[in-house]
């Protein structure tokens, strides 16, 4: 077996950088069409829209409680890096509507490039042992321990997000999401499989 190369330093410090950025970006898409993903992401969008705090305040609070969790499960390295994480997309969330006035946009193509985008960032976080906080320490930790797919595992739980989002989005809206939210999970379960990464 090949020995594991490890990630230096400053490769860490860009792929948090790289990741959360591009994960901010698609939860951008996803709010301008009114739309929700999976996880606590997908939840600080939904409170986002009944309540008027802003999403990156919500995200922050929600991902709290998962911390014990996460310095438990993973370790505080681990903690410390998605502690990071998750404070660069809840500032990067304040970027993009002051720089980026978007047009009108189709739905069905916010909600998949948006989940897609989400996605290949997630991805690159849990290569660089980080993660979101929320489902996404869960799902880590259920990969590691018992070989269960980190993105199957998140489709499950992302699924019960969706159906609650019938509750606040127009029904099309939760139609769309839903199947963005496969497409996330699927680009996680095919790129992300135990074994087959050996970076650290």
């Amino acid at each position: 077996m090949a020995t594991p190369v490890r990630h230096s330093k400053l490769e860490d410090v860009l792929g948090l950088l790289v990741g959360t950025f591009i994960v901010s970006l698609g939860l951008f898409l996803l709010n301008s069409s009114s739309a929700v993903t999976g996880g606590t992401a997908g939840l600080a969008l939904l409170l986002n829209y009944g309540i008027p705090v802003p999403f990156g305040v919500l995200f922050l609070a929600i991902n709290l409680p998962f911390f014990l969790l996460a310095i438990r499960g993973k370790g505080w390295s681990f903690a410390f890096r998605s502690g990071l994480a998750i404070l660069l997309v809840s500032a990067f969330s304040y970027l993009h509507p002051a720089v980026v006035d978007l047009p009108a946009m189709n739905t069905w193509y916010a909600v998949l490039a948006g989940n897609a985008l989400c996605g290949v960032g997630v991805l690159i976080l849990f290569r660089h042992n980080s993660s979101l906080g929320g489902f996404n320490i869960a799902a880590l930790i259920l990969q590691e321990r018992f070989g269960l797919r980190a993105g199957y595992v998140l489709m499950c739980l992302d699924a019960a997000v969706v159906l609650g989002s019938m509750l606040v989005v127009p029904p099309l809206n939760a139609l769309v999401s839903a199947v963005g939210v496969v497409l996330l999970n699927l680009i996680l379960a095919l790129n992300h499989r135990p074994g087959r990464y050996l970076g650290a």
